[in-house]
């Protein structure tokens, strides 16, 4: 054993051993680590979200309950993407003049603007329908 050994990898080379893997696997425990002395900084798994299938319309319907009375129109079934819900909830606000949220795969706006959400909805190319009362 004449050569000269650099690493420890081989010196366990040497004596018939596999070396260590750096590559470390994170188990969903560790989720709010974010920098380790052993591999230095950790990058999260991004986590796809699936899209639920639509039915081919777009349900609306006003709700009041858990709200303490206030009114807000929700638009569920869209079958679109988060960026692309996100996006068509911003023109749907701004066409309303209201506030409104993204939940889920529900968009929320807030009163009762279900014509001015359908006649909008109907541009954009949806089928409509009224949920409820």
């Amino acid at each position: 054993m004449k050569e000269k050994l650099t690493s420890l990898a081989d010196l366990a080379s040497a004596f018939g051993k596999e070396p260590i893997n750096q590559d470390v696997q994170h188990s969903s425990d560790e989720q709010s680590l974010v920098y380790s002395t052993n591999c230095g900084r950790i990058k999260p798994n991004k986590k796809t979200q699936k899209v639920s299938v639509s039915d081919g319309f777009a349900h609306i319907r006003r709700e009041t309950k858990g709200r303490k009375g206030k009114g807000v129109t929700t638009i569920s079934a869209l079958g679109l993407e988060e960026t692309a819900l996100k996006a068509l909830a911003k023109k749907l606000k701004k066409t309303c003049g209201s506030g409104g949220t993204v939940v889920g795969e529900v968009i929320e706006i807030q009163g009762d603007k279900r014509e001015i959400i359908k006649s909008l909805l109907e541009k954009e190319g949806f089928n409509v329908k009224f949920i409820g009362g």
